[in-house]
Parts: structure tokens; C-alpha cells; sequence
């Protein structure tokens, strides 16, 4: 109930919180609920990629892409994500997830999310995502141009092209498992 319940506020506030551009910051706060806790009696380690998703929900809104993703049919899709968790989110904890673009190529985007609370990381993520339509994978250029940005992607942070080349090496050790097996 929670997740529904956040999901709704996201999505009849985020036009309130004001436009974006692509490479703005959208930041949205939370309070850890006791729907959230794990047996540890912290925020569950799934909860936040749940938060996570409505980080960037907000933010398609916000760039001005949820009418042209709706109209046609494109579908936001996670390919891959890392996170790192640096400190732990207690009992009703107010925390703020900032969520911002920060590379693209031809097929992927790439999405920054830090969970910070009381001006202190909690943990931070990269996200590999597309938009899939009908006709299959939507370029990034193309997902943009709907959204009314011609722009071209900044430099990827350091570190994510070592991440993703690392990322693909060991799923295709996992599938090669897999078809062995």
C-alpha cells in the first residue's frame, strides 16, 4: 500500500514541483514507513529501487515526456542498476531521492539516483533504462526530440563505461552458465 500510495503523490504533484530539462535534478522526499522496514528494522534494500522508479516516473513527467510515452505507447524499461548503500534509513526518517540524467548513447540511458538524508549520502545508484514502444526500442534522440530537447549526451561520469562493460561480462558468464546447465 505504501508503493501506491507514493506512486499517486508522485504523480498528481510532480507537474506542481515545475519543468525539468533533461539535465536538470529532480529531487523527491520520503519518509521511511513501517511498511519499508526489513527484519533489521531499516529500510529494506528492495524498497529502494521501488523508490527509485518513482524517481524517474518524475522525472519523464517533468521533461515534458509523459503524454508523448502514453500517446505512443512507449513502455520505461530498466535494463541494468547498481547501487551502493552507505548508511542506513531508520524508522520515519525523512530522506530526499535526487534522480538526474547524465549519459546517453544510442540505446541506453543512464539515470544518477542518491538517496541523501540530513545532507548526508545514504547510498547511491546508476541506472541503465530505454523506452520501448510498438516497434521496439526508442532511441534516446529520438525519445528527447519528442520531449522538444536537441541535445547531445554529456561525457559519461567516470566510472560507468567500466560498469556497464563489467555488467554485460557477467550476465553473458550467468546465461553461458545458464544454457550449460
Amino acid at each position: 500500500m505504501t508503493g501506491l500510495l507514493r506512486f499517486l503523490r508522485v504523480v498528481l504533484t510532480a507537474r506542481g514541483r515545475g519543468a525539468v530539462g533533461p539535465l536538470d535534478e529532480c529531487v523527491l522526499t520520503f519518509r521511511v514507513m513501517p511498511a519499508d522496514l526489513d527484519i533489521n528494522l531499516h529500510m529494506n534494500n528492495g524498497r529502494y529501487l521501488q523508490v527509485m522508479d518513482l524517481g524517474r516516473f518524475d522525472y519523464i513527467i517533468r521533461v515534458g515526456l509523459f503524454g508523448e510515452t502514453r500517446r505512443r505507447r512507449w513502455m520505461p524499461l530498466v535494463g541494468s542498476e547498481t547501487i551502493r548503500f552507505r548508511r542506513s534509513l531508520a524508522p520515519f526518517r525523512t530522506f530526499q531521492l535526487h534522480t538526474r540524467l547524465v549519459h546517453w548513447d544510442d540505446k541506453w540511458f543512464f539515470f544518477e539516483q542518491r538517496f541523501t538524508a540530513r545532507g548526508q549520502l545514504i547510498a547511491a545508484a546508476i541506472v541503465k533504462g530505454l523506452l520501448r514502444g510498438p516497434r521496439g526500442n526508442v532511441a534516446p534522440s529520438e525519445v528527447l526530440a519528442a520531449a522538444g530537447h536537441s541535445l547531445g549526451p554529456p561525457p559519461p561520469l567516470p566510472g560507468i563505461e567500466a560498469w556497464t562493460e563489467a555488467d554485460a561480462a557477467l550476465f553473458e558468464a550467468a546465461l553461458a552458465r545458464d544454457i550449460a546447465g
